[in-house]
């Protein structure tokens, strides 16, 4: 199944003319010819543009997500490409109506009219996975209704095995490719799309990123009808807003465009760091702006995790990064285990130097993304930079952050807007601060080992003993030596058991300090 997959591919990519993109090269220009007189029933009226658009659509919902988060990068591609990979977001073709009512139907047991007082019969928004419809519930609050595309799992399980074999290929032929890891990436995917397919997984992210900023003071998450939820359905609060895209619309409503796109790379910041769980699947066409202008979020397929060690790498880096201090830059990386324990720092410093020194104090707008991409990738291939898995989702989230500031506001400071905020979570995560959350955190634990510490110290203490008792001496010098060892020994336990019955005095006073 898999090489006729693969046979699919190419053959949609040269129904679309898409070997233009690649034969276009000057040094392949023969072989475009040859291409194209082989081909030359193939029609070429239609744009560019749209021929790969048309293309993706054809391929599938794992291409769909590609050309989603190409839109985004008006820097990496041109705006006629990215004016049509645009439509993706949330114009891919829906399905029936008829396949809507009988998923629905069948995931409750029950009929479309029992369920709903309301249902509209065409989408409001149609994706690569899903689509939405706007609905009222029996007791008429409106509802946005999200349902799975047919058969939409057996699809993705044969590109995901397609993408798995060439992974494997290219990790088996080469070395370059083994290092980045092809195989982990793609598994990371797979696991992460796995969400999608299960739109209880869905609402369940929905819940917790609610929870995150149950403030609503930036972002507004919908509120989830567990009720009305199963594997290919999921239910939530009908959202009122302005799709982030729509930059003039915003603007007419009276939007400030600058706070808005300084308080995007703030609810980002605040998600990783703060939080360790992010939005993955922030192009476009699943954010979108209230009137008040606070974000609203749509579509939690895709959520990141980090764990507190990636956390603490990632800030230790920005904030080198952003203070320009590049031999913690290079050190961070060494520390991190992000490239081979033997590395030269001077000489990793001085190859993040050159490649980040250039974009300082620059707007977005002013910022060639794609030559200091480059320069990065070079630099990872010489040093042996191992690519993380686990941080694949943040790497094509910042991608899309970064595509959605410079739509917004291309003056935007990133640099500027981002120190602030990582500067005030690494003093949270160094001092005193950090020790008191640290206590808090393991309070449950100390109480239950606490009580014990006296039995287990008298324990260790008494075996310790016998085990000196039990050495054979053999004559009265070795008796002398081995009493000068004992007397010292118990002298530096007196002095633990003084350090330690401190140690349980600070605990049990902070203990009391966050009771009361």
């Amino acid at each position: 199944m898999r090489i006729f997959r693969l046979f699919y591919i190419i053959f949609i990519a040269l129904r679309f003319s898409l070997d233009e993109f690649i034969l276009s090269h000057p040094r392949l220009k023969p072989l475009q010819s040859l291409v194209n007189g082989l081909l030359f029933w193939r029609s070429k009226a239609v744009p560019r543009g749209a021929r790969l658009r048309l293309a993706l659509e054809n391929l599938g919902p794992i291409f769909v997500k590609f050309g989603q988060m190409l839109s985004t990068r008006r820097d990496l591609v041109p705006a006629d490409i990215a004016d049509e990979l645009a439509k993706l977001q949330d114009q891919v073709p829906p399905f029936p109506f008829a396949a809507v009512e009988n998923i629905i139907s069948s995931a409750f047991n029950k009929p479309l009219s029992a369920l709903f007082s309301q249902f509209d019969e065409e989408p409001v928004a149609s994706a690569s996975v899903a689509q939405v419809h706007f609905a009222h519930l029996p007791h008429g609050e409106p509802v946005a209704v999200k349902v799975l595309r047919p058969d939409i799992e057996k699809t993705i399980a044969h590109d995901l095995r397609l993408m798995d074999t060439m992974a494997w290929l290219l990790q088996s032929v080469s070395s370059e490719a083994k290092r980045l890891k092809p195989r982990e990436i793609v598994a990371e995917f797979a696991r992460h799309t796995e969400s999608e397919l299960d739109l209880t997984l869905e609402a369940a992210n929905c819940s917790l990123l609610g929870r995150n900023f149950a403030d609503k003071s930036m972002l507004i998450v919908p509120d989830v009808h567990w009720d009305w939820c199963r594997k290919d359905v999921m239910v939530m609060q009908r959202m009122h807003g302005t799709p982030i895209s729509q930059r003039d619309l915003l603007t007419a409503k009276g939007i400030d465009i600058p706070k808005l796109a300084v308080d995007g790379v703030d609810i980002f910041f605040t998600q990783v760091f703060r939080d360790g769980f992010f939005h993955a699947d922030m192009h476009p066409g699943n954010i979108q702006v209230a009137d008040d202008g606070k974000y609203i979020a749509l579509d939690f397929g895709i959520m990141g995790t980090l764990n507190d060690t990636d956390k603490y790498y990632l800030a230790r880096n920005f904030l080198a990064f952003f203070n320009r201090d590049y031999r913690d830059v290079a050190q961070a990386h060494i520390d991190s285990g992000w490239v081979p324990a033997d590395t030269k720092r001077e000489e990793l410093e001085t190859a993040v130097r050159a490649i980040c020194e250039p974009i300082f104090d620059k707007p977005l707008k002013d910022i060639s993304f794609a030559r200091t991409l480059l320069s990065l990738f070079q630099m990872a291939r010489r040093f042996g930079v191992i690519i993380q898995p686990q941080l694949i989702m943040l790497q094509k989230t910042l991608l899309n952050i970064e595509g959605l500031g410079r739509e917004l506001d291309p003056n935007l400071d990133l640099w500027k807007s981002a120190q602030p905020f990582l500067t005030r979570w690494m003093n949270e995560q160094i001092g005193w601060r950090a020790i008191l959350k640290t206590v808090k955190k393991e309070l449950p634990h100390i109480a239950k080992v606490l009580p014990e510490m006296p039995r287990l110290a008298h324990q260790f203490l008494a075996q310790t003993n016998q085990a000196e008792l039990d050495v054979p001496l053999r004559s009265s010098i070795e008796k002398l030596i081995v009493a000068q060892q004992l007397q010292a020994i118990w002298q530096r336990r007196l002095v633990i058991a003084i350090v330690l019955l401190a140690v349980v005095e600070i605990i049990l006073v902070a203990s009391t300090f966050f009771i009361h």
